[in-house]
């Protein structure tokens, strides 16, 4: 038989799954920070040069040292290579617990403790890249009321590979600062959609 008043099955509004955010894009930032310190590390560790200069003249003959300009030398620069090489390791233990962190959640605590390294990681990497700026500005201009002398118009390389090193530290801090950004948002919403206590 045909339906009654020719009616029609009612159609309701097609349900359009809601998409969460894509993983990868965290995961792609936290290989850019990667590169980025890992870069800054290696390149300050190696850094390195040394030169022979006529520091004296006894009669005719010049009377020459070789000097040498290592990272080591300075306090600054040895921190910011720690602190970059512990950021590295901690975005590849990070690439890690992105990919098969779920499986090792205990009790939800896995995006509470990503973004409170995060942040800490953030701030060393921080305290790194400006301890090293100051050193490599006293470098370049030195400071006259210190009577310390600029050091960069005698050991050129070094210092362009000191400021490549910088540079590159500074990318990995401006990803790292996104980085946790997303992480405490992802945190916030998690908390939000989590029942409080005696609710369903």
């Amino acid at each position: 038989m045909a339906p009654e008043n020719n009616a029609k099955p009612e159609t309701g509004p097609k349900m359009v799954p809601v998409t969460k955010p894509k993983g990868w894009v965290v995961l792609v930032l936290r290989l850019l920070a990667l590169a980025a310190t890992a870069s800054a590390t290696i390149v300050m560790g190696v850094n390195k040069e040394t030169k022979t200069f006529v520091v004296a003249t006894v009669g005719t003959t010049p009377i020459k040292a070789t000097f040498s300009a290592k990272f080591q030398h300075t306090p600054a620069f040895v921190f910011f290579v720690i602190a970059n090489g512990l950021v590295s390791f901690h975005n590849v233990v990070m690439i890690a617990v992105n990919l098969f962190g779920k499986q090792l959640d205990y009790k939800g605590l896995r995006l509470a403790m990503i973004a409170i390294f995060d942040l800490l990681n953030t701030v060393l990497v921080s305290a790194g890249v400006n301890g090293a700026v100051y050193m490599a500005e006293l470098g370049k201009n030195g400071n006259s009321h210190a009577r310390w002398n600029k050091i960069c118009d005698r050991f050129k390389t070094f210092c362009d590979h000191g400021g490549g090193a910088i540079i590159a530290s500074f990318i990995g801090l401006a990803l790292m600062i996104v980085i946790s950004i997303i992480s405490i948002v992802k945190l916030a919403k998690s908390k939000s959609n989590t029942p409080l206590l005696g609710e369903p």
